[in-house]
């Protein structure tokens, strides 16, 4: 048996495809060999599968078990569940070596996909196109496995209430915070986690639906903050929580219905941390503020420039042993005392820790932050043959010139006015623009600067693309 993907489904942090036209159920069969070929190879034997409230996910999930037991390795099915449910399984049980988690993330109800951890290692980039080439050339082992299923949302909540251990019962009990699960896969562990915390909670769409009926599930995006918003406004709640389609992304907004996005959410962690952590390296992905980079610094801390991508910034944490890292997206990762992955849920435990050991609210938190004008994430299509091509093409201009260029991810420009950034997407035919200054005439200079970058090299920021 041989099996070729679409050549649209393997990305670079994860598997993805729309459901009967690019992605489906013989896809699933060959992840499911392919990963356990390479696992008993490894000398791994059992995986942990997890799947998101999508309506295609049961059908995906019964061919994956199916894929891994026929390479020869155990199945242990934790059901329907959020993302870093399926991580937690994976990192805290001695008798599980690899995890996936089916997941179409943020992306529309008629996607779907695949989330893999292997041995506790996030396996991407050249490990997802190895899964294509084994497949390709039906190289898989055989074998027979077994199948369990495990119920782990009780431990999995109880995990995350360690997060508030040490914080005084009575500044907890006075809170009054507001969540909004966006129908997504987090819905039932978010119920369960409230039911837990003390002080007053106040819950939206904690129903799994993968409709989505309600708001589309990104938080990055503040249009889809506007139900959270109203509920906090009206109940006159401290702050807002809201998650991703699976789970692992956060988005907030303090007690004034203001977002505190991504960057800024990794400064009240880092803030928090480098109090009881001081010098610890904490990283941020290339477009995040500098502000965060600057009060990084400030309060003793190293701060580091990354790749963005769950996956990329998970694998530079191991080598850095940095114990806090975050992107603009609204992945944070804890690995201080927590495992080191994206967990959203956790997230909103840890503003609710830093809050309190800081002894500021999360609006007071937020106002103290610089005022800076910044565009959103400007994703705008180009030609996939141009993409990278033209960053090296911008590289290739500047080099000769003064400008202070950070070349991680993209190019990233620093001068008087603030910086701004042109980097490819890794998983689409976009490029991705962000500038950022002191001034609203600052800004306007830096987006000038790009626009004269894109069109020496052909190109123009067009209308916006889609995630």
């Amino acid at each position: 048996m041989r099996h070729v993907f679409d050549p649209t489904v393997l990305r670079e942090y994860d598997i993805r495809g729309i459901i009967g036209q690019t992605l489906g159920t013989d896809d699933a069969r060959a992840i499911g060999r392919g990963f356990a070929t390479l696992l008993k190879r490894a000398g791994g034997s059992r995986i942990a599968v997890g799947y998101d409230g999508r309506i295609s996910s049961p059908m995906l999930e019964h061919a994956l078990v199916e894929g891994i037991n026929a390479s020869g390795c155990d199945a242990v099915r934790i059901g329907m569940s959020a993302t870093p449910m399926l991580y937690y399984a994976e990192a805290s049980a001695e008798d599980i070596d690899g995890g996936i988690q089916i997941t179409g993330s943020h992306n529309p109800a008629n996607y779907n996909g695949f989330k893999m951890v292997f041995q506790g290692r996030p396996f991407f980039g050249d490990d997802i196109l190895r899964l294509g080439r084994m497949a390709e050339a039906g190289e898989w082992d055989d074998g027979t496995g077994t199948i369990e299923s495990r119920d782990i949302l009780g431990e999995y909540v109880e995990r995350l209430l360690i997060g508030l251990d040490g914080i005084d019962p009575a500044i907890l009990g006075g809170l009054r915070i507001g969540w909004d699960a966006g129908n997504g896969a987090a819905g039932p562990a978010l119920e369960a986690l409230a039911a837990r915390l003390p002080g007053e909670h106040h819950l939206l769409f904690t129903h799994v639906d993968g409709n989505f009926p309600n708001h589309h599930p990104d938080p990055t995006v503040e249009a889809n903050l506007e139900d959270l918003r109203a509920l906090v406004a009206a109940k006159k709640l401290d702050f807002g929580v809201a998650f991703d389609g699976d789970g692992d992304r956060i988005g907030a907004i303090d007690g004034q219905g203001r977002v505190i996005w991504g960057d800024q959410l990794l400064m009240i962690y880092a803030e928090d941390l480098l109090q009881r952590m001081p010098g610890s390296t904490i990283i941020a992905d290339v477009k995040a503020s500098r502000a965060l980079f600057d009060s990084i610094a400030a309060q003793g801390g190293n701060p580091l420039m990354w790749k963005t991508g769950h996956s990329l910034i998970k694998s530079k944490m191991k080598e850095t042993h940095a114990p806090l890292a975050g992107e603009m997206s609204g992945h944070v990762f804890f690995a201080d005392t927590y495992y080191g992955y994206d967990d959203a849920l956790y997230a909103g435990i840890r503003l609710i820790a830093a809050a309190a050991r800081l002894g500021k609210s999360v609006t007071e938190l937020r106002s103290a932050m610089p005022a800076m004008f910044n565009t959103p994430e400007l994703r705008f299509q180009v030609d996939e043959s141009r993409k990278f091509a033209a960053i090296e093409e911008v590289k290739q201009r500047l080099s000769g010139t003064d400008a202070q260029v950070d070349g991680t991810d993209g190019v990233r420009v620093s001068n008087a006015d603030g910086w701004w950034l042109l980097r490819a997407s890794n998983t689409q035919d976009v490029l991705v623009a962000r500038a950022e200054s002191d001034t609203e005439e600052g800004l306007a200079r830096l987006m000038g600067q790009i626009d004269k970058q894109l069109a020496a090299s052909g190109l123009e920021r067009g209308p916006q693309a889609g995630h």
